[in-house]
């Protein structure tokens, strides 16, 4: 999908607190007050107070409203960059054997090339205060990059995809940039790919729909669109990684929101809906 096309899609953040009484509406749990009679089962009793509401400091950049798309003017007044692989690629050499490695390789290429134009060099002085290269990438090893990984078990370009990342772990970790990457790991079909996927990975967080499955006709989950897997969070300074507490995260998709919850209570709110990635 071509980025500029991606970025269009995206929702329309929260630039100030006159943007909170809009979600009014949404946010329907409020801490009861005490003269108040309400039966509470006694297991949410014992839920810590969540603060449900966005909070008014440092709004812009986590709390969107996915009823709107971002504004028109405000990517006019963004600096980005995209990378929309057909047209780096050769029709020539579409369908070759080299088209995969090219693909990956022209990726790799187009980043460091940002990185070092836009002076997000973490090796050179900066001039200037910068702010950090937020890189996005989306769907990556699906067959529409070109990789079969997702269409065969015993691939011969197995180990290409764990060469990109290993390669783009190490020109992160020398400048100031942060990437985002989506992947269909649902599709993979050697679940070692996946396993050493989530090796080069700082933090990994799996999306389970319950469209199609079974889960979706179950009561338990009537209030929910799906779960959240928390499958590694970075640990500094060690070798091992670390493994959330939280086991029974959901989500659930609303009007404006796309929330996080626990079985009992509010504990979180993503920064972008599930279909948004960059």
């Amino acid at each position: 999908e071509n980025p500029a096309k991606i970025l269009q899609e995206l929702p329309a953040p929260l630039l100030d607190d006159n943007s909170k009484k809009e979600l009014e509406d949404v946010h329907s749990a409020k801490t009861p007050e005490p003269n108040v009679n309400m039966k509470i089962a006694w297991r949410y009793q014992l839920q810590p107070k969540m603060e449900v509401g966005p909070v008014s400091s440092s709004r812009f950049g986590h709390y969107y409203d996915l009823s709107k798309r971002i504004p028109w003017e405000l990517l006019q007044s963004s600096k980005w960059h995209g990378f929309f692989l057909p047209e780096h690629i050769s029709p020539d050499l579409k369908g070759e054997s080299c088209f995969l490695s090219c693909g990956y390789m022209r990726l790799l290429e187009f980043i460091q090339k940002s990185v070092y134009a836009e002076g997000f060099d973490g090796a050179n002085p900066q001039k200037k205060q910068k702010n950090i290269l937020r890189i996005g990438i989306q769907n990556l090893g699906s067959p529409l990059w070109g990789d079969d990984i997702c269409c065969k078990e015993n691939c011969d370009n197995n180990h290409r995809l764990t060469k990109f990342l290993y390669i783009l772990r190490g020109l992160l970790r020398s400048s100031l940039s942060a990437c985002i990457i989506t992947m269909p790991a649902h599709l993979v079909q050697n679940k070692s790919i996946t396993t050493r996927v989530r090796n080069l990975s700082d933090t990994v967080v799996g999306l389970e729909s319950f469209i199609g499955s079974e889960r979706e006709t179950n009561p338990l989950y009537k209030d929910y669109h799906g779960l959240i897997h928390i499958r590694k969070i970075p640990r500094l300074n060690n070798l091992t990684c670390d493994e959330s507490d939280v086991k029974d995260l959901a989500f659930k998709l609303k009007r404006k929101l796309f929330t996080i919850e626990s079985t009992g209570s509010i504990v979180a709110y993503s920064t972008c809906s599930p279909s948004a990635h960059t």
